[in-house]
Order: structure tokens, then sequence, then C-alpha cells
């Protein structure tokens, strides 16, 4: 009888510990293109309250950010007061950060006055690198910035308008986490994955 042959491991990026919560946060998430705006409201949120600590622990947190934040609805974050905000340092499961908290809540009243004048926030903030993905080549992630242009630009626009804990690097940690560019090194296994996803959800707008 033929003995089975053994499955070679996925290979993924280097910075995907075995953890099962970077596991499925890599193999599903990571770099897919996000167009809701709540969703994109969310991420921001999640990449601020990352400033100082990692992503897993706040990966670990959002179930309970969702509940906190009433799953990140733009209108009823855009409303919390003062009580909202001293509710929200006693929540369990959160980062209990006074800044982090009031900075998500002006970032959701900026992200109206966006809605309001152009359409969605998505419309905006895709407007960073033209609309769709860019699909970038890297051999391995020590070659991957911190920051680009893009980034800048994004960080420097949502600053004049009044959001808060968008720096560059906070700016381009939040484009590789909803897709807007594709940064799965080059021998990992989504990275065709999501080059091949981003072209056919273009091809779904033309």
């Amino acid at each position: 009888m033929r003995a089975p042959e053994k499955m070679e491991p996925l290979k993924r990026c280097g910075w995907c510990t075995p953890d099962p919560v970077y596991l499925r946060y890599h193999d599903e998430e990571w770099g897919v293109p996000v167009y809701e705006d709540s969703r994109l409201f969310e991420m921001l949120v999640l990449e601020g309250a990352q400033a100082g600590l990692s992503w897993l622990t706040i990966l670990r947190k959002r179930e309970a950010y969702r509940r906190a934040f009433h799953g990140f609805d733009l209108r009823q974050v855009a409303l919390f007061e003062d009580g909202e905000v001293e509710r929200l340092l006693r929540a369990p499961g959160i980062v209990r950060n006074r800044l982090k908290i009031q900075a998500a809540v002006q970032n959701a009243r900026a992200a109206l006055e966006i809605q309001e004048r152009e359409g969605s926030l998505s419309a905006f903030l895709w407007g960073f690198v033209g609309g769709r993905p860019i699909q970038n080549n890297w051999a391995s992630w020590a070659q991957i910035p911190d920051r680009t242009p893009h980034s800048m630009a994004m960080a420097r626009e949502l600053r004049s308008m009044g959001f808060r804990f968008v720096g560059p690097v906070i700016c381009y940690s939040f484009m590789q986490a909803v897709g807007m560019v594709n940064d799965h090194e080059l021998s990992c296994f989504r990275y065709a994955q999501i080059r091949d996803l981003a072209e056919g959800s273009q091809k779904a707008l033309i």
C-alpha cells in the first residue's frame, strides 16, 4: 500500500506567528479589500488603539470593541458624550485609554463630515491609492516599509480634518489591513490569492 504523501506546510508572511488568532487574521482577512464605511472605521479605531501595543493584543479585544462601539456604527459613536467616554473607560476587554477613546469619537464625527462631502468614507480613503489596490512584490517582511508617500498623504489629510491617532505609520498599517496594498510576501500562499481577488473586484466595478 502506498504511503500517503506528506502535506507541505503553507508558507505565510514572516510576521504571522502560530497563534490561532493571528493565523485566522492572516489567512482570511489581512490584505482583503474592504469598502464598507463601518468596517473601514472599525479598522481605523483598532489601528489607533494598537499604538504602543501589539496587534495580537488588539485582535483579541476586537469583539469587546465591537460591543463597546455599537458595531462601529458611525452615527452612534459620533453621538458619544462625556458620559459614554467614562463608560468606555470602565468597559472590560478594550484598551481603557482616555485619549484613544476620545479619538475614536472625534474620528467618527470627522468621518460623518467626509460622508456628507464625498458620499462615503470609502470613496475618500480609497482615493489615496487611485481606487485600486497597490500590488507590491516583497521577497521578505524585512523589506516592507512602515510608511509610504500614500500613507503620509493620508495621515496629513486626515489630521487636517480633525482625525487623531492617524500618523503615517498607523495609516500604512491600516492600508495593509484593508487591502489598499497587497503586502503579503511573494512566497506567502495568500499573495496570489489577494492579487486575484483584488483584480476580480475591480472587474466587477467596471
